[in-house]
């Protein structure tokens, strides 16, 4: 049953859509759901916004913007600031990839049988490129604009990937925009699974909040992944039949919504996160693994709490997550953090890489089928020019 607040916000988001602002970026659109109040996240990305102007002017000055102006820059924003039509128009470009024909290679992924599977087997077969040092930030940037290209380019989706903030779902996510379960979210929780009794996170453990099932609300309650699991963290997943996971396997996607994962990724510590962070190998850590902390029960950090709020499989598979279209919805926002991070010092942050375990500036990022082009790891650190262009968004 739904709760008196969940209606409200449902309701309130029927009725008055969103609420435009009429602040100085009229050329981005600006809209803000008046429901959510802006936290300290939201404030400082507004204030950072005039030294992404000030960062675009030199760059258009010095010719090396590659097209990409804040007048034509896409806009991704958070799914409860987007309107009825705009959620619409994604789920239904969503479905279409579901259905789209694959272009993974049929020798090595029999299983996959669409072109939304294709991103599935492309993360499970390379997790250790997406996830090293080097990797996380920028291949998981190109991952995600891949994903976006193919929604736009295959299925005529008009906009620009959405982003989660993560401080929205404290409370009830349940009940949220995203997670309510009705025609224009991203599918609702779990059925009941008693079998599902949580996971261990280092060294705590969260606790089930009542799902684990199958999602049976819902755009996507007939969805079924295909590859995998790869690192199941539920049980009774059954295995794939083929040696390192591409056989066909299908099963519904199944999750448990859990507020309390959320209290990981509030504002408060995405905020210290951005301003507390003065080097790249501080931010990249904080994000993974914050300082302990015996006093916050909530201490997993913020890449963990993103991926966990939905959970589930294949969600909560670290292989094979972006079997939950909430996968990209999360590394957007990792990426949006790690945007209004580089956008503090532009001249220095754009390009710094990691170098807990060295670094490579000749790296590349091959996503295969997934996009042609094969690009140099530092194009995709320039979210406002990078890959001749192709990188040229803001996050509001």
């Amino acid at each position: 049953m739904r709760s008196i607040w969940g209606a409200f916000v449902l309701l309130s988001s029927l009725l008055a859509g969103v609420v435009a602002q009429d602040d100085w970026r009229t050329k981005v659109k600006v809209q803000r759901n008046g429901f959510y109040p802006l936290d300290v996240v939201d404030k400082l990305e507004e204030a950072t916004m005039t030294k992404v102007e000030a960062y675009m002017a030199k760059k258009i000055a010095a010719g090396k913007n590659n097209g990409c102006t804040l007048e034509n820059a896409g806009v991704r924003r958070e799914w409860g600031d987007m309107t009825i039509e705009q959620r619409t128009d994604f789920i239904n470009a969503t479905l279409c990839l579901m259905n789209a024909p694959p272009k993974a290679p049929k020798d090595q992924f029999p299983g996959v049988r669409s072109r939304y599977h294709d991103f599935m087997a492309y993360h499970m077969t390379n997790a250790g490129n997406l996830h090293d040092t080097i990797g996380l930030f920028p291949a998981h940037k190109y991952f995600v604009l891949a994903y976006e290209t193919a929604l736009r380019n295959e299925c005529g989706y008009k906009g620009y990937h959405p982003y989660m903030n993560y401080d929205r779902y404290t409370k009830d996510a349940k009940n949220s925009a995203l997670f309510n379960g009705n025609a224009t979210s991203m599918g609702g929780n779990g059925e009941p699974d008693p079998r599902y009794t949580g996971l261990r996170m280092g060294s705590a453990t969260i606790k089930s909040a009542g799902g684990g099932g199958c999602v049976t609300e819902g755009p996507f309650k007939d969805y079924m992944a295909t590859v995998g699991p790869g690192s199941p963290v539920m049980n009774n997943v059954p295995k794939n039949p083929v040696a390192g996971g591409g056989g066909y396997n299908p099963r519904c996607m199944r999750r448990d919504v859990n507020s309390e994962v959320a209290l990981g990724a509030t504002a408060d510590k995405s905020y210290n996160l951005i301003t507390m962070s003065k080097d790249i190998n501080t931010f990249y850590n904080t994000l993974l693994t914050p300082p302990v902390n015996r006093s916050d029960p909530y201490n997993w950090g913020i890449h963990n709490s993103g991926h966990y709020i939905s959970g589930g499989d294949p969600g909560g598979d670290p292989m094979v997550s972006p079997g939950d279209p909430i996968f990209y919805f999360h590394h957007a926002m990792l990426d949006r953090l790690w945007w209004i991070w580089q956008m503090q010092e532009p001249d220095t942050r754009v390009n710094a890489q990691v170098t807990l375990g060295g670094t490579s500036t000749s790296r590349k990022i091959d996503l295969k089928w997934l996009i042609g082009d094969v690009i140099p790891v530092l194009e995709a650190h320039d979210g406002l020019g990078g890959h001749g262009g192709a990188f040229c968004h803001v996050y509001v």
